[in-house]
């Protein structure tokens, strides 16, 4: 998976417009993501996560997933902060683009969390509990559950030195080793 991300944000950087697009400096805008069962089939959660949205004082993005903006119009829930541009689902490239560039990332995603983490982003799960526990164990993921409190909380305090994290899943180069392997084991 760090070989593809490293790979395709080149691609990105050279291809996508979505910044200019949509008027984002980077590092200036939060990128937003949110789709998972356990946060949209439950009204409670989507209520909190909602309401933190809604009071965000930094500008946000949010691409948002068809069966949030589903559950939203069934729960009479509505994102009313003008901070927060909601726009149609985005494509790969135009994704890592918005996620190379954010200054934080909000998702209850785990292929967020972990690009994240690649991309050097702090990364605040809007989940209980994350498949990348070492994302968490390394200082580079907060999470806050769909705690409202938490959520502000981590958007305005949370902060991370990369220089200090160590790269848990390798160093983007196991497709090379795979083929060097194969390679060697074609001339036997």
């Amino acid at each position: 998976m760090l070989d593809a991300v490293l790979y395709n944000r080149k691609l990105a950087e050279e291809r996508s417009r979505i910044l200019e697009q949509l008027d984002l400096k980077p590092r200036e805008f939060l990128l937003i993501t949110l789709h998972r069962a356990e946060n949209t089939d439950d009204p409670r959660r989507m209520r909190s996560i909602v309401a933190a949205l809604n009071e965000l004082s930094v500008p946000a993005v949010f691409p948002m997933h068809p069966r949030t903006r589903n559950r939203l119009k069934q729960m009479e829930l509505s994102l009313s902060n003008p901070l927060v541009q909601v726009i149609e689902p985005v494509g790969y490239l135009d994704m890592l683009r918005l996620e190379a560039n954010a200054k934080k990332i909000l998702t209850d995603s785990g292929g967020v969390q972990k690009e994240a983490f690649f991309l050097q982003v702090p990364v605040i799960t809007m989940r209980d509990e994350t498949e990348w526990v070492e994302t968490v164990e390394q200082g580079a993921n907060r999470l806050t559950g769909a705690d409202k409190t938490a959520i502000l909380e981590a958007v305005e305090r949370f902060e991370v030195d990369f220089t200090r994290i160590s790269s848990v899943f390798g160093d983007g180069r196991a497709a090379e080793r795979i083929v060097d392997h194969l390679m060697r084991d074609s001339e036997l």
